[in-house]
C-alpha cells in the first residue's frame, strides 16, 4: 500500500448537517468507521488529500487516529449531486492478511484487429484480494483480437492472491465486427415509397373521371 495513503484523522464530537457544513467549509470531510464489532468512529479527514486518494478505486487508508494506527476500506462515498463535492465517507476497519471482497473496474487495452470493434460487456469484476493488495484495476489486453473473440471472466489475470467471485463463465470482452446496413435494400424500399406515393394522385384523378 502507497504510503500516499496515510493520512491523520480527526475524532469529531459534532454531528448535525451544521457540523458537516462546518467541517466542509474548512476543507475537510466528515467519515465514519464501522467493521470489526467496534463502536463506529466519528471522524474528519482532510480533503484535499482524501480527494486524490478517491480517484483510485477500493482505497485503503492508513490512518493516524489519536496516535493509534487503523487501516479503512473505502466503502461508501457521498457526493452533492450539483457540484460533485464529496460531503462524506463511509470507512470499514481491515487487518493486514484478512481478505475482502470487493468490485474491482475493468480495463480495455491493446488495438484489436483492424476493422473490429471492442464492447465492454462487464464494467467491473467481483473478486477477493488482501485488504492491502487491492488492485486498481483489471487488464484485458485485446491487441490483434479479431472477431468472433470472447474474454471471460476466467480467462481475465488476477492479481497474486486474489481469486475470482463473479461467475467465471462471465462474458467480460467481446470483439466483433460493426453491423453492416444494405444501402441497396434501404435505396430499393425509398424508391418504391417515392413511387407510390407518384401514383396515388394519378388514381385518385384516375377514379373521379370515372365517376363523373
Amino acid at each position: 500500500m502507497s504510503d500516499d495513503n496515510k493520512l491523520v484523522a480527526e475524532v469529531r464530537d459534532q454531528f448535525g448537517k451544521g457540523a458537516a457544513r462546518k467541517i466542509r467549509a474548512a476543507g475537510k470531510i466528515p467519515a465514519v468507521i464501522y467493521g470489526h464489532g467496534t463502536e463506529p468512529q466519528h471522524v474528519t479527514l482532510p480533503g484535499h488529500e482524501v480527494s486524490l486518494i478517491l480517484r483510485k478505486a477500493n482505497a485503503v487508508l492508513d490512518l493516524d487516529i489519536a496516535g493509534k494506527s487503523e487501516l479503512a476500506l473505502v466503502k461508501d462515498v457521498q457526493k452533492d449531486p450539483v457540484r460533485q463535492i464529496i460531503e462524506h465517507v463511509d470507512l470499514i476497519v481491515v487487518k493486514k492478511g484478512e481478505k475482502v471482497t470487493i468490485d474491482v473496474p475493468v480495463h480495455v487495452e491493446g488495438e484489436s484487429f483492424a476493422g473490429t470493434i471492442v464492447a465492454l460487456d462487464a464494467a467491473t469484476l467481483t473478486i477477493e484480494a488482501e485488504a492491502t493488495h487491492i488492485p486498481e484495476r483489471l487488464v484485458v489486453n485485446v491487441e490483434g483480437a479479431e472477431e468472433g473473440t470472447h474474454v471471460l471472466a476466467g480467462d481475465v489475470e488476477l492479481p497474486k492472491g486474489a481469486s475470482l467471485v463473479s461467475d467465471p463463465e462471465t462474458l467480460v470482452v467481446n470483439v466483433t465486427l460493426p453491423a453492416k446496413v444494405d444501402l441497396g435494400e434501404e435505396t430499393a424500399e425509398a424508391e418504391g415509397a417515392e413511387e407510390a406515393a407518384a401514383e396515388a394522385p394519378a388514381e385518385e384523378a384516375a377514379a373521379d373521371e370515372a365517376a363523373e
